[in-house]
């Protein structure tokens, strides 16, 4: 039987019924854009993160888009952010007219390293934009540090982290939720997300109201009431079937992100000491999105063959730089921490039900990687 990376299946057999009723009640409501399930769900995942304002949109990227808009960035601005993200993240900023500037990542963490931030710091820098990349925070007392020293305002990408903590006992953003530390959290419910619609959706969340009004705004034409637009805005709301659908799952999104995280433990456990593997650190907060090993000595490509011959999914995420990719052609030098690893990167099947059997015989089949003599042959 063929290993995926992500099977959503369990999670929806054990919420079938409430999923449909919920469904059912949207059908038979008629109201489908806007309709009380949007209000509903906002008010809910507002309480849960504990933020004032949680405006939802109709994608994780326009989420990013909205929020740096609503935040004043725009032509001429520069936003520094890490190269290694699903290009959504460099993307949202150059739509809004400003410029992405990138530091390099701790290789550890695979989030921005924030030592790599202030030599990056110009006149025209207005924002940092950190990512909570596979479901681990980053650093963000050190990042607001900055932020604060160099007036600058930071946007979370937190399209990966829903649910995940900051944890420092010494800063004031102690076990605060990624995403309610800087001044706007943005957030995706894209299906494979810890917290996934079944479709696209996003989030933005914030504690400042004059952010709240724009973004609410933005996302209906740049209109506070309807048919008296007052700037350029977007076509971005949330579908009322994709709110109800988040409103039955939000209740169960902790235990679901103790489950992946149990999975990673045991992951961590079978995979010790595994000659040419590294596992990641099992941070505190961190939600584990994706479960992403580090295959070193040039082999990766190798192993990920002979696992997919033994019937294990697996994906590389992400194998290009965003400061590399093709749009970007010759403009960026290198950083050299994020090309390293997006050579090394491998991501395991993980979900919160995935049973410790099969993470066994994925740990096998991994260990004999290191025992064959030519992965090649083995193929």
């Amino acid at each position: 039987m063929k290993i995926p990376v992500l099977d959503l299946k369990p999670q929806y057999e054990s919420i079938r019924a409430d999923i449909q009723e919920a469904i059912n009640r949207v059908l038979e409501s008629g109201a489908f854009i806007m309709g009380p399930d949007v209000k509903l769900f906002e008010q809910e995942v507002a309480e849960y993160l504990e933020v004032k304002h949680a405006i939802s949109v109709n994608s994780g990227t326009d989420a990013l888009v909205i929020g740096l808009k609503a935040l004043g960035i725009g032509e001429g601005d520069e936003v520094i952010t890490t190269p290694f993200s699903f290009f959504a993240t460099a993307e949202s900023i150059g739509n809004v007219g400003a410029k992405p500037v990138f530091a390099d990542i701790n290789p550890k963490s695979f989030n921005i390293n924030p030592e790599e931030i202030k030599a990056k710091i110009t006149p025209s820098t207005k924002a940092i934009m950190p990512v909570h990349l596979y479901g681990c925070p980053a650093a963000m007392g050190q990042i607001m540090d900055i932020a604060l020293e160099y007036e600058l305002k930071v946007i979370e990408d937190c399209a990966q982290s829903f649910g995940a903590r900051y944890y420092e006992a010494s800063s004031d953003f102690n076990s605060k939720f990624t995403g309610t530390i800087g001044n706007v959290g943005a957030f995706s419910f894209f299906p494979s997300k810890n917290l996934g619609a079944y479709g696209d959706g996003g989030l933005i969340a914030t504690n400042n109201d004059q952010v709240a009004e724009l973004a609410k705004a933005l996302r209906v034409h740049g209109a506070k009431k309807k048919y008296h637009n007052e700037m350029l805005g977007y076509n971005s709301r949330l579908d009322t079937l994709q709110a109800a659908i988040l409103r039955v799952k939000l209740p169960h999104i902790d235990a679901w992100n103790d489950g992946r995280r149990k999975v990673a433990e045991i992951y961590n456990e079978l995979l010790a000491d595994v000659p040419g593997i590294i596992t990641p650190e099992l941070a505190d907060g961190h939600v584990f999105h994706q479960y992403t090993i580090r295959v070193i000595d040039g082999k990766r490509e190798q192993v990920q063959q002979y696992l997919a011959s033994q019937d294990i999914s697996t994906m590389i995420y992400y194998p290009i730089p965003q400061d590399q990719l093709p749009v970007y052609k010759g403009q960026y030098p290198v950083n050299s921490v994020s090309i390293q690893l997006s050579k090394e990167v491998l991501s395991l099947p993980i979900w919160a039900e995935l049973e410790r059997q099969t993470q066994i015989y994925i740990a096998d089949s991994l260990v004999r990687t290191t025992q064959l003599k030519t992965l090649e042959a083995a193929i």
